[in-house]
């Protein structure tokens, strides 16, 4: 089987198991999931959220994290980690969003890649659940995942996102990935493998490997 056509296997398992799979972190605006996504660099969604909560309710706009305090700032976010680098760069970016773009978070790749510690996994995140603008999103559950299945066999996150853009339909480029999550997180997680669970065990390079082995 192809990978197009393994894919297209596991997406119809996915939809059932996982239909609602959508982004993990809690936003209420674009600016909101930009800094969240940035926050949640090295540091579970979970711990994310929970310093969000707080977060957002003191920083309402783009012009409050524009002007706030850097020391200030750093320990509202400390318990995401590298905290100094993240608050550096929110605030950065925020300050750019004003000067630039009218105060908003851009609409398109190369415009969101100009900002401070945006990635392109940030990046695609925002435009596919902002925006509706199709992207992958390669975190560390849709690498792993990636590799194990057998859909790349790269390391590196952007040559896995190209790899996986050509063999998942377009449509289904940002569902798939938060699937990914969802899988990664309740079968497929990095210490130990749920393979004789897992309902997709019949396209997994890995898991079919592992099982055969005993």
């Amino acid at each position: 089987m192809d990978k197009k056509s393994k894919v297209i296997e596991i997406i119809k398992i996915f939809d059932k198991l996982y239909s609602d799979a959508d982004c993990t972190l809690d936003y209420k605006d674009p600016l909101q999931l930009l800094i969240s996504t940035q926050l949640a660099a090295q540091c579970t969604d979970a711990r994310v959220n929970i310093v969000t909560q707080s977060l957002y309710k003191k920083y309402k706009t783009v012009y409050d994290f524009a002007n706030a305090d850097l020391s200030e700032l750093e320990q509202d976010i400390k318990p995401t980690g590298f905290y100094r680098n993240k608050a550096r760069n929110i605030k950065e970016t925020c300050r750019i969003l004003i000067e630039k773009f009218d105060g908003k978070v851009p609409d398109n790749l190369d415009d969101l890649l100009t900002l401070p510690g945006v990635g392109r996994k940030t990046a695609n995140l925002v435009l596919g659940d902002v925006y509706g603008i199709p992207g992958i999103v390669v975190d560390t559950h849709a690498k792993r995942l990636s590799n194990r299945i057998g859909l790349s066999k790269n390391e590196d996150p952007v040559k896995i996102e190209y790899d996986l853009m050509k063999i998942v339909p377009k449509e289904r480029w940002g569902k798939f990935c938060h699937q990914l999550v969802y899988h990664g997180r309740a079968v497929c997680n990095a210490r130990k493998p749920k393979c004789e669970e897992c309902a997709i065990l019949n396209y997994c390079d890995y898991g079919t490997e592992r099982i055969s082995k005993g």
